[in-house]
């Protein structure tokens, strides 16, 4: 809990600080891995540090929860950090890291904001941040312990049993532990990381969901080449579309991630764009693997049935399941799929309960949107669960 000395004092400067934390966080990550070029190697995006996102996740994330301690001090907001306490451990945070965090970021905000940072300011702040990095200490240790793999080392071999073109820029990968051991648990939903060997010999790590059911030997996870369009390549994404066959071994982190299919019989609504149907078939596969009675609607959208991914496995599930029922929207050739609707994705015409549980995953723009409808349709907004591929801009919005 924070002082109440503390809490004022947030409250004070938290315009101040919060205006600068882009600037701060830039100079906190250009200082750290100048001083720790390895943890460049096999921990951060890098492609996440050159556009910036990484930064303004971590920005985002600090004046979220400050401004949470500073609304309620006598409260830790422990579910605002669960989803980036899941992040850290697939890919392999340790407590130790949060004292090279602190001396960068403490430093960083010393050199943008001067004269203002004084002892009181400084030890305000400090105390946010021990008690944002023991929340997440702790969260990490279960995630570690539940897990059952040693804090920093959530690795293991993969055997990769077949390779599956489903587009012209996405292929499914199975996947069998390589060790013929049994699989790690996993709940649909979850994603894994994949580390990877770049061709500059520096290791780089990237989350996805985990395309198939959760309760067998196998795995099948689900990867779209990312284009530039203006912007890098997806370094990985290509590297795996080049290079990963049949036969081929893969590093994979155990199962994370807090967005996962919970048990219930409320209604069901499963609502994606483009690659973000990947979790989503996921839950699809578990719900037909246990014949599950729910109802459930399927809502996706996409630029073209042939850009799809998946298209086929959506339609045998939903036919699979006795109270399921899909609709898709297209950008472009939208009569190749009979039934579908051509133009963007819209709510309006559809008759959604209002006590249902929602999952969404796909472009940032895409959910805002989709989260608005929903919203207007009457569903409340704890009723709304969402999944971001990459670091979670859109953390702050959704604390409400």
């Amino acid at each position: 809990m924070l002082s109440a000395e503390s809490a004022s004092v947030i409250r004070a400067t938290l315009p101040a600080v919060g205006g600068a934390l882009d600037e701060i966080t830039t100079r906190f990550y250009a200082t750290m891995f100048a001083e720790h070029p390895e943890l460049l190697d096999g921990m951060f995006n890098r492609g996440n540090q050159a556009s910036g996102a990484q930064r303004r996740a971590l920005a985002g994330a600090v004046a979220a929860f400050a401004g949470a301690l500073a609304a309620d001090p006598g409260a830790r907001p422990d579910t605002l950090l669960a989803r980036i306490a899941h992040k850290h451990v697939a890919v392999g945070v340790t407590d130790d890291q949060y004292t090279i965090v602190h001396k960068y970021l403490f430093a960083a905000i010393a050199e943008v904001l001067g004269e203002a940072v004084t002892p009181d300011v400084a030890a305000a702040w400090d105390e946010v941040y021990w008690l944002m990095a023991g929340a997440l200490i702790a969260q990490e240790a279960r995630l570690y312990l539940e897990a059952q793999v040693r804090p920093g080392h959530p690795w293991r071999q993969w055997t990769v049993l077949e390779r599956r073109q489903e587009t012209a820029d996405t292929a499914s990968f199975l996947l069998r532990p390589a060790d013929g051991a049994p699989a790690p648990r996993a709940r649909a939903g979850q994603y894994v990381s994949v580390r990877v060997k770049m061709p500059d010999g520096v290791h780089q790590l990237r989350q996805y969901s985990l395309s198939s059911a959760p309760g067998d030997q196998t795995r099948r996870i689900t990867i779209k080449r990312v284009h530039g369009d203006g912007a890098p390549e997806g370094e990985v994404s290509n590297l795996l579309h080049r290079t990963l066959r049949a036969g081929d071994e893969l590093t994979l982190s155990a199962p994370f991630g807090d967005v996962v299919l919970t048990d219930s019989d409320a209604p069901l609504v499963l609502v994606s764009a483009g690659i973000g149907c990947t979790p989503m078939v996921g839950m699809l596969e578990h719900l037909a693997s246990t014949a599950s009675p729910r109802s459930v609607t399927v809502l996706h959208a996409d630029r073209s049935p042939g850009e799809h991914a998946l298209r086929s496995d959506m339609h045998r599930l939903v036919d699979a399941l006795p109270r399921a029922r899909s609709t898709f929207w297209y950008e472009r050739s939208a009569a190749e799929e009979p039934g579908s609707r051509a133009g963007l994705m819209d709510l309006d015409e559809l008759d959604l309960a209002t006590d249902g549980c929602v999952y969404l995953c796909g472009p940032l723009p895409f959910m805002r949107e989709i989260r608005s409808q929903l919203l207007r349709d009457g569903i409340a907004a704890r009723n709304i669960h969402y999944e971001v591929f990459g670091p979670d801009l859109w953390l702050a919005d959704v604390t409400a």
